[in-house]
């Protein structure tokens, strides 16, 4: 089959009969890394050469958020975002199971015949060595090839991704995030490591120093360092529809005694109304920490200095978009 537009569902009862009998690939895939495309390509691969559907099936909302409500968020990705990386790859379907009270208690054979055979009639799934489900976290991926034999479904076990000695995981990509690594984020990932949403109507301060900025939430992402960075601005559609270049703030705004964390973007070159618009900010690298300034002059003139460096950033061939095109099922056919 042909990804045209992947499918998503959240409920499983009168699915389709197209959708299913697929390969399915099962994980949360936070951050859709390197090591997850590496799993999500072979099962790619694999579905192609069975003339069936690629399909993946995640939880939400994330098991550890579910068990541990009113945390700091720590996803590298929104659901969103997630969903829109796992479509460009080249994913056909997509399951979203309601991680509730219920299923937290299934245990981890009742997931299989209930969900993955009963409902979705899975041929072939893919996992992690390291992945694990049903109550208690009581299921391995051991487990579930014991299964497959018992129940006549194919189970295929990635083992660790390296990239030297360096294994991809969501983890490790975290702790560069909260470090500012940005840029070495975006080789593991695969990907520029980016945040999107609508564009929220602000303060409007940054007019009044001819400094305009897109605010977006960061709700639902992981908090990264405090601070500037040079980052790359999408805008889908309308009059604005482009890529743009610009700077941007990840804080709490403590030159006006804000405590709420937003994302301000500043585009240059940019005189377009997008408020309420869907946009995405890539970060590219970072720049300085976030600093309070004694008054908006004296923020002016370190906007005027961050701009600058901004623009020397952006202009490195090794930071360009298409140094990191991202991930694409088909880079996985043909290998």
């Amino acid at each position: 089959m042909t990804n045209t537009s992947m499918k998503i569902f959240r409920h499983f009862d009168n699915l389709p009969d197209d959708v299913k009998g697929s390969v399915i690939v099962l994980g949360n895939f936070d951050g859709f890394h390197k090591g997850h495309q590496t799993v999500m390509g072979r099962a790619g691969k694999l579905a192609r050469h069975m003339g069936v559907n690629l399909s993946v099936l995640v939880l939400e909302p994330h098991p550890r958020s579910y068990f541990n409500p009113g945390k700091e968020d720590f996803r590298l990705t929104s659901f969103r975002t997630k969903a829109h990386l796992l479509e460009k790859f080249g994913v056909d379907t997509l399951f979203v199971l309601p991680f509730d009270k219920k299923l937290s208690k299934m245990l981890a054979q009742d997931f299989v015949t209930d969900i993955l055979l009963d409902k979705l009639g899975v041929l072939h799934v893919f996992v992690g060595y390291d992945y694990r489900f049903g109550a208690g976290r009581g299921g391995s991926a051991g487990m579930l090839a014991q299964m497959g034999s018992m129940e006549q479904f194919g189970v295929t076990i990635v083992e660790k991704i390296m990239d030297g000695d360096h294994v991809y995981s969501s983890s490790n990509i975290r702790g560069s995030l909260r470090a500012g690594g940005v840029r070495l984020c975006a080789d593991h990932l695969g990907h520029w490591w980016h945040v999107e949403g609508h564009v929220l109507r602000g303060d409007q301060r940054g007019r009044t120093i001819n400094f305009p900025t897109a605010n977006l939430s960061m709700e639902g992402y992981i908090k990264p360092r405090l601070g500037v960075y040079a980052v790359r601005v999408m805008v889908d559609s309308g009059p604005a529809k482009g890529i743009w270049n610009g700077v941007a703030n990840v804080g709490t705004r403590p030159t006006f005694d804000k405590d709420d964390l937003v994302l301000e973007a500043h585009i240059f070159d940019f005189d377009f109304d997008i408020y309420e618009q869907s946009i995405r900010v890539e970060f590219v690298d970072f720049i300085r920490p976030e600093q309070k300034f004694d008054g908006l002059e004296s923020l002016k003139a370190q906007i005027e200095k961050d701009s600058l460096v901004a623009h020397k950033i952006l202009s490195d061939p090794a930071n360009q978009q298409s140094s990191i095109p991202g991930p694409n099922l088909e880079d996985y056919l043909s290998s």
